[in-house]
């Protein structure tokens, strides 16, 4: 099969032959329709996450069932299913109390870049190559654990369900999971691209009162707006801290997304959260960022800083409930996704993520240039 694999940070991904084996026990074979292109794959390409390597990388991904190892019982050959980048083993403490995604198997995954037997289904030449978090998506076919898919209806248009997999479970979830925003609530999003704009339907979809979009992007803005913000900054040209306070009339958003993974945006959040309020940072920080928290202004003040990793989500619960609102016509994923790339450009894919009217794109792993 043809497959993008990463060699070194800092250099372009290399689209060439890998070898895949057949799924083992637990396992499956998925053939990738599409593959969503994510910040998280341009952090691990360009040195700003670690990761196993080399590696098959992308996370984000939707395909249906080719081939079933032995033992699995959830899905079955042509199954639609959407990929989950950080799946729980479905029997451990944390998977037991509905937070697979901070269950052990799917962090040792993205540590080690095998499968949770240790061991990895790709080669190039005989050479072994790994994973990326179980799934590694820019490819034309995926060997993953069972959990890692979810099967969905078969008239959900797979480009859609492929963003579901990561952008808009993060986004979604992060609001009622991690948030648990309300009606009538006022909240800000800070960084509207692929997640925040989620994070943004997410808290209309809630019923928020005030739904502040805060990003230096034009393109962007007028995005959030249409996506249900009732407010749109630019931080390059206000303090968004202060017309946040302003909006909400010198008191501050009861929750405060961050969607950027920057340490001085993370400390505008917290600024912008009201006293008793929840900030809750969805972004991924670089690995030795540090946060200086001001206790009395932070914690004292009666304020909740949390993190919210794949938006908190239990997976057969919420992708359902998600694919669920978009069929009811209230979830926005037709505007999300505003590209389709075929694998041979997954590195202009990876660049155009810098780009102001992009919001997600898709690669088509089958699909020849144009």
């Amino acid at each position: 099969m043809k497959a993008a694999v990463l060699y070194e940070t800092g250099s372009p991904l290399v689209v060439e032959e890998v070898s895949v084996e057949d799924p083992r026990d637990g396992e499956v074979l998925v053939r990738i329709a599409y593959a969503g292109m994510c910040h998280s794959d341009k952090s691990i390409a360009r040195g700003g996450q670690p990761a196993a390597l080399p590696a098959v990388l992308g996370h984000e991904g939707a395909g249906v069932v080719e081939a079933v190892g032995p033992g699995v019982t959830s899905v079955a050959v042509g199954d639609h299913v959407v990929l989950l980048w950080r799946a729980g083993c479905r029997h451990c403490y944390y998977c037991d109390r509905g937070a697979p995604a901070i269950c052990e198997m799917g962090i040792t995954a993205r540590a080690n870049g095998r499968m949770p037997d240790g061991t990895t289904r790709y080669a190039v030449d005989g050479r072994p190559v790994n994973h990326f978090n179980a799934v590694s998506t820019f490819a034309q076919y995926s060997v993953c654990p069972e959990v890692s898919v979810v099967r969905i209806p078969p008239e959900i248009p797979l480009d859609r369900a492929a963003v579901v997999g990561c952008a808009v479970l993060t986004g979604i979830g992060a609001v009622f999971n991690a948030g648990q925003v309300r009606p009538g609530a006022r909240t800000a999003v800070v960084g509207c691209g692929g997640v925040g704009l989620n994070v943004v339907q997410g808290c209309a979809i809630a019923g928020a009162e005030v739904v502040v979009a805060i990003d230096p992007s034009a393109d962007k803005r007028e995005m959030a707006l249409t996506f249900g913000a009732t407010h749109a900054i630019d931080p390059t040209a206000v303090d968004p801290v202060a017309a946040v306070l302003d909006i909400t009339g010198g008191i501050g958003a009861d929750e405060v997304f961050e969607a950027v993974g920057q340490v001085a945006t993370l400390e505008q959040a917290s600024a912008m959260t009201r006293r008793g309020g929840t900030t809750v940072m969805i972004g991924m920080p670089a690995a030795d960022a540090r946060l200086p928290v001001n206790p009395l202004a932070q914690i004292v003040a009666d304020k909740t800083l949390r993190g919210s990793i794949y938006g908190s989500s239990d997976f057969a619960v919420d992708v359902p409930r998600i694919l669920g609102l978009y069929q009811a016509g209230r979830l926005r994923l037709d505007e999300l996704v505003t590209g389709t790339y075929p694998l041979s450009q997954v590195n202009e894919a990876m660049d155009a993520l810098g780009r102001s009217d992009v919001a997600r794109s898709v690669i088509d792993p089958f699909a020849t240039a144009a």
